[in-house]
């Protein structure tokens, strides 16, 4: 059994005590063991300060761009072995393999493209400048300065390497030193990911440092210059904001948490249509990719009364032809969840929602996985439900299954009330609009744009191009308000401010003119 190893100091360290175990979630066999035990976190974070944060410092964007773009090179010749790693840890298919590695070597090489196109610069600029008396010698301007911190990063285990490759991307590109704590449930994938990273040299000694299992003490020794990024469960997050010592630090601590997110088909959108077949299409990936273990899963789903019947007959036809099993059968479209305590909460959450919602297809319980031992794996099938009255339920908008499962509900057609059954979830990640309709899309933006981080629109003339609701792309902000966190990442350069300091300058325009434009150091 292999036993996996934090990077801190400079150097590899192997824990001698503490360990907790990995298992194959098709089979349960025991595949690796972590701990952090022995971990000096005040030592580590002292590293990374003086060592790895004046080394990237001195360079300027393009320079630290053209490494993240390398590192993306090398991360790549590493593929293949991090896919069949992925199927072993996480019970992934091959495809939702590809989407969580893929999806970090392309948030890289954004955020490396990003700082070529920034250029030999150490600041940014954030606006215009201002005449700030009669004259206008006297002017100020707003600039964004990289923090002299260092940025830890908590990633969730549904995108092993995902989480690590659009945080760190980020950071890097600010010149803040990275320490990384993958979960451990899927520590193994993230650690060769990490591992291939450091190896590879690219980015200089104390710039990227690997923490696998628990944290210790590390929070509590954060200051004002540094930053914590987590994603995972809302309850965790709740934990780390309640965190005295780290609300005391000053250090910033950006959250992306779960949420129930929400797809909505239009009154205007037609059975047989190229926006229906779009919106079908997007809704049963958002249930069955990474077996519905997405931050951006579609949890609830709200059609007009009119098309509630086809939609579910429809939605039930397209889960049926889902095969639940291990991946290394090539038939298998779905794996298991993650962990025991993954499948146990699923199954408890359905029982949760039958309360209010009745099932229409699976049955809300573990099933056996084609291609594994009878009575091994955490499967559970896709599950649909249906809500007869969203108005008078709770449930669907306030717990959400970390699973393959999703609640469909019907509306009156109007684009407030819609937006009104979303907002009662509490904040999205991401709510997706099936329409062609441009007034039912403006309609639902104004009244329900406030309750989610972004909003992705279907409709015919870009059906060709959509890349599923799912998708985290780096040009947009990652983020939610309320339940999902409060926080924001990727968004292009808008993922950078929060590893800078937004700083306004005033005095001579010559001067802070000059400073805006050569970032001279």
């Amino acid at each position: 059994m292999v036993t996996l190893k934090s990077h801190v100091l400079g150097q590899w360290h192997e824990a001698r005590s503490d360990f907790a175990t990995l298992v194959d979630p098709c089979t349960e066999a025991e595949i690796a063991r972590v701990s952090s035990a022995g971990v000096d976190f005040g030592a580590a974070l002292e590293f990374a300060r003086r060592r790895g944060g004046p080394a990237l410092a001195e360079l300027d964007f393009a320079s630290r761009g053209r490494m993240l773009l390398e590192l993306a090179r090398v991360l790549r010749e590493d593929r293949d072995e991090l896919i069949a790693l992925s199927l072993l840890n996480t019970g992934a298919t091959r495809r939702d393999a590809k989407f969580d590695i893929d999806g970090a070597l392309h948030a890289l090489t954004h955020y490396g493209e990003l700082g070529l196109s920034i250029g030999e610069r150490r600041w940014l600029v954030d606006g215009e400048g201002i005449q700030l008396a009669r004259s206008a010698r006297f002017w100020g301007q707003h600039l964004w300065i990289p923090l002299r911190g260092v940025a830890v990063h908590i990633n969730a285990f549904n995108f092993p390497a995902w989480g690590f490759g659009e945080k760190a991307a980020c950071a890097l590109l600010c010149g803040m030193p990275v320490i990384t704590k993958p979960a451990t449930s899927s520590a193994l994938v993230a650690e060769r990911f990490v591992r291939s990273a450091i190896d590879s040299r690219v980015f200089p000694e104390g710039a990227l440092s690997l923490i696998v299992g628990g944290t210790g003490d590390l929070l509590n020794r954060l200051g004002p210059q540094d930053v914590v990024a987590f994603t995972g469960a809302a309850s965790t997050a709740l934990s780390i904001r309640t965190t005295a010592s780290l609300a005391g630090s000053g250090a910033r601590l950006n959250v992306e948490a779960d949420s129930l997110n929400a797809a909505v088909l239009g009154p205007d959108v037609v059975s047989g249509g190229e926006t229906w077949a779009v919106f079908l299409r997007d809704v049963e990936r958002e249930i069955t990719q990474k077996s519905g273990q997405k931050c951006t899963a579609v949890r609830r789903i709200f059609v007009p009364q009119a098309q509630l019947a086809t939609v579910r007959a429809e939605l039930r036809d397209a889960l049926a032809r889902s095969v639940t099993g291990n991946p290394q059968d090539e038939s298998v479209t779905m794996g298991p969840l993650a962990t025991a305590s993954q499948l146990q909460a699923a199954v408890a959450g359905v029982a949760r929602l039958r309360e209010e919602a009745g099932l229409v297809h699976g049955s809300g319980t573990r099933v056996d996985g084609k291609g594994a031992p009878s009575g091994k794996g955490f499967f559970f099938a896709p599950t649909l439900l249906q809500c007869d009255d969203p108005r008078a339920a709770s449930a669907i908008h306030e717990h959400e299954v970390f699973g393959p499962v999703a609640t469909l509900a019907a509306y009156d057609g109007n684009a407030r009330f819609a937006a009104d059954l979303v907002a009662r979830g509490g904040g999205t990640l991401v709510t997706s609009l099936y329409s062609d309709d441009r007034a039912f899309v403006a309609d639902f933006l104004q009244a329900g744009g406030a309750a989610t981080g972004r909003l992705y629109v279907g409709s015919e003339k870009v059906a060709a191009q959509l890349p599923g609701s799912g998708a985290a792309l780096p040009q947009l902000l990652h983020g939610g308000p309320g339940r999902a966190g409060g926080g924001q990442e990727l968004g292009g350069t808008r993922g950078l401010e929060l590893y800078m300091q937004r700083v306004a300058i005033s005095g001579d325009r010559a001067i802070i003119e000059r400073l805006a434009g050569s970032n001279e150091a």
